[in-house]
């Protein structure tokens, strides 16, 4: 269970179909949909 901030309903919600993706600048981040509303929620993970 990885939970994110989303914007628009301002809560932590679950993700729904977490995948882990690699960011631009190198770090590793999970993305996902918020179950609620639709939205793209992302949690930026640690370095290691």
């Amino acid at each position: 269970m990885v939970e994110a901030y989303c914007v628009k309903c301002r809560a932590k919600r679950e993700i729904k179909n977490p995948q882990e993706v690699t960011l631009k600048n190198g770090r590793k981040a999970i993305v996902g949909v918020c179950p609620v509303c639709g939205t793209k929620l992302y949690r930026i993970l640690g370095k290691k």
